[in-house]
């Protein structure tokens, strides 16, 4: 038995991330792995997937560059796409009205980037009353530099958005646990 009121969203999981600059392929294998469990284990909860896709009028995250399409290998069969223009995918989309129409106040979030697109859709979703799960070893990030020069490692930065977002936003969760509460 699942919750239905419960839908997971796949954020940005697509192929215009591999074409930028800052792509780092190092750590994407062990993505791949977390998010095709976490999206297998809510299809089979019967939970729905919302896949979200980021789409720029220019450059890898426009439509015309062919990119905006699930990253290869990932396996989804999504209940609806929404396709947005900004960090959050409630800003400017209809996902907060096919979420109420679908009877959700649940929502566990996955996907690319961790502390950009990820985050703030999970601060968004909290904002707007939605209880959010957020699932930090099925989000991707890269390496950065801070202005000063110094370098934060992915790690680092999901560390920190983990530490923002926990008992303020959202419940931390691992696939695994993540699973077992689409079922609870």
């Amino acid at each position: 038995m699942s919750h239905t009121n419960q839908a997971l969203l796949v954020v940005d999981v697509q192929e215009s991330f591999p074409k930028r600059d800052y792509y780092q392929e190092k750590y994407v294998p062990a993505f791949i792995e977390a998010t095709q469990k976490l999206i297998d284990g809510a299809q089979e909860a019967g939970i729905p997937i919302v896949q979200i896709f980021h789409v720029e009028p220019e450059g890898a995250f426009s439509k015309a560059s062919g990119n905006i399409k699930t990253l290869a290998p990932i396996k989804i069969e999504p209940a609806t796409i929404i396709e947005k223009h900004r960090h959050s995918a409630f800003a400017g989309t209809t996902l907060d009205i096919w979420l109420k129409e679908n009877g959700i106040n649940e929502i566990t979030v996955c996907g690319i980037r961790s502390e950009q697109c990820c985050e703030t859709t999970t601060r968004h979703g909290s904002d707007i009353g939605y209880k959010v799960n957020y699932v930090t070893e099925a989000t991707l990030t890269f390496d950065m530099n801070h202005p000063d020069g110094s370098l934060l490692t992915a790690e680092q930065i999901k560390h920190r958005t983990e530490t923002v977002l926990s008992g303020r936003f959202a419940t931390i969760r691992s696939v695994d646990d993540a699973i077992v509460h689409f079922s609870e």
